[in-house]
């Protein structure tokens, strides 16, 4: 753990206020949960991720989504790629998610591109080495809160995201969304 410098009182509700410079750093937003943690006299808050919590689950849903449709698959929460399974997945494992990642999480809609149709490829992490040709972004979303997103990428040339990955796509994020209601 690293020592800040930072030092609030709590009021007499009980509260604290986090300083916004390590909101920002943490990407913490207004409304986000935190899970709270206490070791003897230590107190850690930490960004709750509901899609965490079912790692195992989670982890052999995005091995069982690539392996039947052959794609990278990836899913994550709202900050970070959780889990990729295929070839690339050591490009997006615990990555902050891009921009452009999280507005389509927050419109709660699907998202297919292809290149082959002249479709634009949305990074799902800034910085990562995949390129992909074809890609399908479904949002997890459970009690009108989205949780996380999960993707199939592919990265073969000319390749297209043919109705039956959309459904497969959608399908997992509905059932990952289920464990929630």
């Amino acid at each position: 753990m690293k020592a800040t410098g930072i030092v609030r009182r709590i009021d007499e509700l009980g509260r604290v206020v986090i300083p916004k410079e390590i909101r920002r750093t943490l990407r913490i937003k207004d409304g986000d949960p935190l899970e709270i943690f206490t070791d003897r006299d230590e107190l850690m808050l930490k960004k709750y991720s509901p899609i965490a919590t079912l790692e195992k689950f989670s982890e052999g849903t995005t091995k069982s989504l690539s392996d039947l449709s052959g794609c990278l698959a990836v899913i994550c929460d709202t900050d970070e790629i959780l889990y990729a399974s295929g070839d690339g997945r050591k490009e997006f494992s615990k990555k902050h998610i891009s921009e452009q990642l999280e507005k389509i999480m927050q419109g709660r809609r699907s998202y297919i591109a292809n290149l082959a149709e002249g479709g634009d490829i949305v990074p799902l992490t800034d910085g990562a080495d995949f390129k992909a040709t074809a890609q399908i972004i479904v949002p997890i979303v459970a009690g009108g809160d989205c949780l996380g997103a999960v993707s199939l990428l592919s990265g073969e040339e000319g390749a297209k995201m043919e109705n039956a990955a959309v459904k497969l796509c959608r399908l997992t994020a509905d059932i990952l969304a289920n464990q929630f209601e």
